[in-house]
């Protein structure tokens, strides 16, 4: 498996270079009822950090020190997410990470900073932008390898909707969330798609390709 690079920390959609993570054991869940990991209360605690973190940011220029004992048990576990931006329904920041490396509380809180601040597609949020900024979160769930003989074998594994993938060749790595599965619906235009953002060429193919596969329980605000 390709390594991580040195900040594990990935852009969400396009353009960008991603990590690629450490292959989760087991299987994903239901492809039409994946199991929830979050409670409602929990939920609501993770987007208070989120935009906490940001707010402290705009005023300190740093994310918060977040007390993990005063957190419930469920957001203190390691898990990886991606927090994302948008401001009138347009993008204004995705980061996050694809391998759990830290509570998720504190990954939440890292990535939000992050997606506000050093995003690399955007300039940094302005405080006039906090107010009316919609915040939402990714949690994932480990990436599992997929195994297929060609690309066919490949697109004929994919759930439209509900896969997040990671594909690496060639030293390139890139992955789209599930949630780009509303701009490229089907999953021929997903994995092409996929391929130009890790940059490959969107027809490419060689017996050393590999693509993981993880979900998301995603929230928002």
């Amino acid at each position: 498996m390709p390594s991580a690079d040195d900040s594990a920390r990935a852009q969400g959609q396009p353009p960008g270079a991603d990590a690629a993570p450490t292959a989760g054991n087991g299987t994903p869940g239901d492809a039409n009822a994946p199991a929830r990991l979050l409670d409602d209360s929990q939920r609501r605690r993770l987007l208070s950090i989120a935009r906490g973190s940001i707010r402290h940011g705009l005023d300190t220029g740093r994310p918060p020190a977040l007390d993990l004992a005063a957190e419930p048990p469920a957001l203190t576990l390691p898990r990886a997410a991606f927090v994302t931006l948008e401001l009138q329904r347009r993008l204004r920041g995705c980061i996050g990470h694809l391998e759990a490396t830290q509570p998720l509380a504190l990954d939440v809180c890292d990535n939000a900073f992050a997606a506000a601040f050093q995003d690399p597609r955007f300039p940094p949020l302005r405080a006039t932008e906090l107010d009316p900024l919609c915040i939402k979160v990714s949690v994932l769930t480990p990436a599992v390898e997929l195994r297929f003989a060609g690309e066919d074998a490949l697109l004929a594994q994919l759930v439209p909707g509900h896969d997040g993938l990671i594909l690496a060749d060639a030293g390139r790595r890139g992955t789209f969330l599930p949630s780009v599965w509303e701009q490229l619906p089907t999953p021929r235009d997903f994995l092409r798609r996929l391929k130009e953002k890790a940059g490959l060429p969107p027809d490419h193919w060689s017996d050393r390709l590999r693509v993981w596969r993880y979900r998301t329980e995603s929230f928002g605000e």
